[in-house]
């Protein structure tokens, strides 16, 4: 009995401390490579391996995992400490900064809750359409500032909305009076969801009153037959999750969706981009519109077949509505209707302040447009020094800063400018940027020490494949770790991996890469599969189990999506069925 309780003691503090033995025990599990083989590809392969496991594992946080190369390169003499230092800090860093500039003025001055809330009136109260509204709000607000920014403004406008129609239903709008959508609170979900969740690591959320949009059945003319038909209380409660679910999970998996459309759109794109400056510093072949033309597609084939999918799994499978051509609304329809509008109209007329944050949005997506579209000289071939001097990050920090000194308000109050300094500090994702730094530095060693080679020469026998297969591979194994890894470190992985397998089979290495960068975005199955789906589930709706079910079918959606693209207008747009250039000529036979 008391050996059984020394084993449970045991076994509990081993748990209990069981980060730090990984901590511990990992560089030592690896330390035969630096030692025993002694290369300076083995000293990367080192430091690659344990900076993988701690960035899988999240032992330690990611932007101090991030820091190893800066500590271990210089002591294992693969690269100097100055020249680590020089890649964590480089034209990524820049773009990120302006782009965060104008996300915090957008945030600030509320343009979000405005573009959301119109295209939510737009669509209408069907809950299908509803449903479509809300995702194809946070997908495009996602196409422009951070995915879990994107989500952390869209769910308050939900829940508004939803406690909107709450009020107008307590003021007279009862359930048989609204044919379309009838709301509940639904207290005891609620409660027992945050009961199981109040031991969970996901992000704190306010504390509020979740309401969710329920779906009756008809009233019948007679009252024996509306007591049959009517659904019973608990059965409109279900009904009323079901959208619940719906909704919120839309809206996580649209910020990503949505965030793949452009190149600033989430970090893993920038991170590619950043990445093929680098390394192949003569390409051209990847600014802010072709990438449009290659991904906007992607993206709202993604989105339509993900409503689909949601509407199908949780509301139902009657997709009549699509067909039906409806005259005009009943006096029930336009009551529901004028919540939303009512909703909107709260904000007020369009303040100087969102417009002036809107003219700049436009501009700075103009200028990226036409800085070099390819089929005709931009405005950057206007400049006597070389054009490609001038990047979208030169566009992205000339707006950004612009917004630091143009005055909010007008000569009768005080002076204030658009954003300062605490809350664009407030919105800057400095992890990321750690984060990103540290994957250029690990990308520079594998580099320096030969490691990049060393790898694809082992990869070479997978030119034997066709290349659509190579690239499959490729796409299931990113899609598969990037579930239990943050994006940017996925992609931060395997960017020099897959460059040099490129170059071994000697195929296009665009061909590869943009494929992989896009589907570390496909983080759809667990909430801690990225912050948006973390947000999401903090707030009560949807258990794990909805997430896994819902987030099989779409990264599977994703994936298809994705190879239909490539296969098709992605060869013409990018060339991606020539060996380029700019790409180096491997010569799997050199020593």
């Amino acid at each position: 009995m008391g050996d059984r309780r020394m084993l449970k003691k045991l076994s509990e503090a081993l748990w209990n401390y069981y980060t730090l033995l990984l901590i511990i025990l990992t560089p030592l599990l690896l330390l035969p490579l630096p030692l025993v083989i002694g290369t300076k590809e083995a000293e990367c392969g080192f430091v690659m391996l344990l900076m993988a496991i701690y960035w899988v594992t999240e032992v330690i946080p990611l932007s101090m995992t991030a820091m190893l190369p800066a500590i271990l390169f210089p002591l294992l003499g693969i690269m100097s400490s100055s020249n680590v230092a020089k890649e964590y800090f480089n034209n990524f860093h820049f773009l990120l900064v302006g782009v965060v500039c104008l996300a915090t003025s957008i945030e600030k001055w509320g343009l979000h809750r405005r573009v959301a809330l119109r295209l939510v009136t737009l669509v209408g109260v069907n809950p299908a359409w509803l449903l479509l509204g809300f995702m194809s709000g946070c997908a495009f607000l996602s196409m422009w500032v951070q995915n879990t920014s994107a989500v952390t403004m869209v769910m308050p406008i939900v829940d508004a909305v939803l406690q909107q129609i709450l009020k107008a239903h307590e003021e007279g709008y009862s359930g048989e009076d609204n044919p379309t959508l009838e709301l509940d609170e639904i207290n005891n979900c609620t409660a027992k969801n945050k009961e199981t969740q109040s031991d969970s690591t996901q992000p704190d959320v306010p504390t509020e009153t979740f309401t969710s949009v329920q779906i009756p059945a008809e009233s019948q003319p007679a009252a024996d037959e509306a007591a049959e038909n009517v659904p019973t209380a608990s059965c409109r409660r279900r009904q009323g999750r079901m959208l619940c679910k719906a909704m919120c999970i839309g809206i996580a998996y649209s910020s990503s969706i949505g965030g793949i459309t452009t190149l600033p759109g989430t970090s893993a794109n920038l991170i590619f981009s950043e990445y093929l400056n680098q390394v192949y510093p003569d390409c051209n072949s990847i600014n802010f519109g072709n990438w449009l033309l290659l991904c906007l597609p992607i993206s709202v084939i993604m989105l339509l077949l993900t409503w689909f999918w949601l509407y199908w799994l949780f509301i139902g499978s009657d997709f009549k509505f699509l067909w039906q051509c409806r005259g005009e609304q009943s006096e029930r329809e336009r009551a529901v209707k004028k919540v939303l509008e009512d909703e909107y109209k709260k904000l007020g007329a369009i303040s100087s302040q969102e417009i002036f944050t809107g003219v700049v949005f436009v501009v700075m997506i103009l200028l990226w447009l036409t800085r070099s579209p390819g089929f005709i000289p931009g405005w950057g071939s206007l400049f006597p020094h070389k054009s490609n001097y001038i990047t979208d990050a030169t566009v992205a920090l000339v707006l950004g800063v612009l917004l630091f000194f143009v005055p909010a308000h007008g000569p009768s109050r005080k002076y204030e400018s658009m954003i300062s300094w605490k809350e664009f500090q407030a919105s800057m994702p400095w992890q990321v940027a750690l984060l990103v730094g540290g994957g250029f530095a690990l990308a520079k060693g594998a580099e320096e020490s030969g490691l990049s080679l060393w790898v694809a020469r082992l990869m070479t026998p997978l030119g034997d494949l066709p290349v659509l297969a190579t690239v499959t591979i490729a796409c299931l194994i990113v899609t598969t770790l990037t579930e239990v890894t943050s994006n940017a470190a996925t992609i931060t992985i395997f960017l020099p991996i897959l460059s040099p397998l490129a170059e071994a089979i000697h195929v296009n290495p665009l061909y590869i890469l943009i494929p992989a960068t896009l589907c570390t975005s496909f983080s759809f199955l667990l909430p801690v599969s990225n912050p948006p789906n973390a947000v999401v589930y903090a707030y009560g709706h949807i258990t794990i189990m909805d997430m896994v079910k819902a987030g099989l079918g779409v990264n599977m959606i994703g994936v298809l999506a994705l190879l239909l693209a490539i296969a098709t207008w992605g060869i013409p747009l990018f060339s991606l069925d020539t060996y380029p250039e700019w790409a180096p000529t491997f010569n799997s036979t050199t020593p």
